[in-house]
């Protein structure tokens, strides 16, 4: 693991210490903030900071300070009004400090405002997201590595020498090699007990001391840690599988898709979009329009192109199916989809969508999203792409549909369908 320190010096005023504790504490406030500034913008601007209010009652921090302790009276001169036990009434309203926005006569603070830059906005925005069942399935030219244990070897840094492994290695070292030496004195100390018991020429004693004397000094002689003895652990960096997906980005653009319509359309792909390349490298985009007939189009047309005509659901579907069999395999890719229709469909259209999404494509996705965009002045009745959506995402677990109707419901659908998996 490595560990960087920056020590730049932070500009006049300013802290990243302080900054970082402050996103921190107050995220929640923070994140509603950001809901509402994501209702507010144009598409353009969605990926941009913006100032955000945190209510300044919300700004209080407990302190601790050194008190008297224990039971004392006071007194205070000219009260003419109280007794000891009387209980103190409120304040009428207004006549006290309160927090801004309140008609009165009391004092106000307004609320603390604070400005996010576009990497604080959109980390906030895309925190505890994810793209659902996603896979590592994918070993080729890649970048990232991981490091792993590797054995041991005898030159290395020393912050990775193992202790252990060094003690048990010098340990086998100094018993091989005094082996020789100690079968040595242990013969010559019996030769010595046994001098000393048949009462033996005391010059015949004194050699065998001297002997046994030698062979103990040639055994303490070997080295408690010796240079060969080092082992430090080994690490290499070896290629890991990356989670390699396509997401496929399917919009209606028939004439029953008004321009309020195809707005909330795209503003859930541009957020799906800036979601998908911040937390991602390894995910490609492919935009997909249809009216009657679908085509692949790129980024620009898909947002900005204004055509329109009949609908025919059931062509876009089928030309991912093609897409996916000539580049995007399963079998290499992570497979996602979002489309969003108004659910205008006709006639056999819709069974035949629905049957295709159950039999050809739901199979080859790990999740596929649906979102409808009825009528903001309609009730909440299905449309008939709905109702066989419905049955298809009964008998599905890689299958979600959600409605949107207004701006500020785009926030709450997208967090809803991407939300980070429990970890099992």
């Amino acid at each position: 693991m490595m560990h960087l320190i920056d020590r730049r010096l932070n500009g006049p005023n300013k802290s990243a210490v302080n900054r970082e504790r402050f996103l921190r504490r107050y995220k929640e406030h923070i994140r509603r903030a950001v809901k509402d500034m994501i209702a507010e913008r144009s598409i353009a601007d969605m990926d941009k900071g913006g100032e955000v209010n945190v209510p300044a009652k919300d700004m209080s921090e407990p302190s601790f300070r050194h008190d008297r302790g224990g039971d004392w009276e006071t007194v205070h001169p000219g009260n003419r009004e109280f007794v000891k036990g009387d209980k103190i009434a409120r304040p009428d309203g207004g006549g006290g400090r309160g927090s801004g926005g309140e008609p009165g006569t009391g004092k106000g603070n307004d609320d603390f405002t604070f400005t996010l830059s576009r990497e604080e906005f959109l980390s906030i925005f895309f925190d505890d997201l994810e793209l659902p069942h996603l896979l590592r399935n994918h070993l080729g030219p890649v970048e990232q590595k991981k490091s792993q244990c590797a054995g041991y070897v005898k030159e290395g840094a020393p912050c990775n020498l193992c202790i252990a492994l060094t003690l048990k290695t010098a340990l086998g070292r100094r018993i091989a090699l005094g082996a020789p030496a100690r079968e040595c004195l242990e013969v010559v100390r019996e030769n010595l007990e046994r001098a000393e018991r048949e009462r033996a020429d005391p010059e015949r004693i004194e050699e065998l001391k001297r002997e046994m004397a030698e062979m103990e000094a040639r055994i303490n002689r070997l080295p408690f840690l010796d240079e060969m003895d080092l082992r430090y652990r080994n690490r290499i960096s070896v290629p890991q599988p990356v989670a390699r997906a396509v997401m496929f980005c399917l919009m209606d653009v028939s004439g029953s898709m008004n321009e309020e319509k195809k707005d909330l359309a795209k503003r859930f792909f541009t957020l799906l979009y800036l979601f998908l390349t911040r937390k991602y490298e390894q995910v490609e985009v492919v935009f997909i329009r249809h009216t009657d007939d679908a085509e692949e189009v790129d980024e620009q047309t898909f947002f900005h192109d204004t055509k329109s005509g009949g609908t025919v659901v059931c062509s876009a579907l089928e030309l991912m199916r093609e897409i996916c069999n000539a580049r995007y395999p399963a079998s290499g890719w992570n497979v996602y989809a979002a489309q969003a229709s108004d659910g205008d469909a006709f006639g056999a259209d819709v069974g035949r969508s629905g049957r295709f999404l159950r039999e050809e494509l739901l199979p080859l996705a790990r999740y596929y999203t649906y979102i409808e965009i009825p009528d903001a002045h309609e009730g909440y009745g299905s449309s008939s792409l709905w109702a066989e959506y419905e049955q298809v995402a009964s008998n599905s677990r890689n299958f979600a549909m959600r409605r949107v109707r207004a701006r500020e419901e785009i926030y709450p659908v997208f967090r809803e369908l991407f939300k980070k998996e429990a970890s099992v």
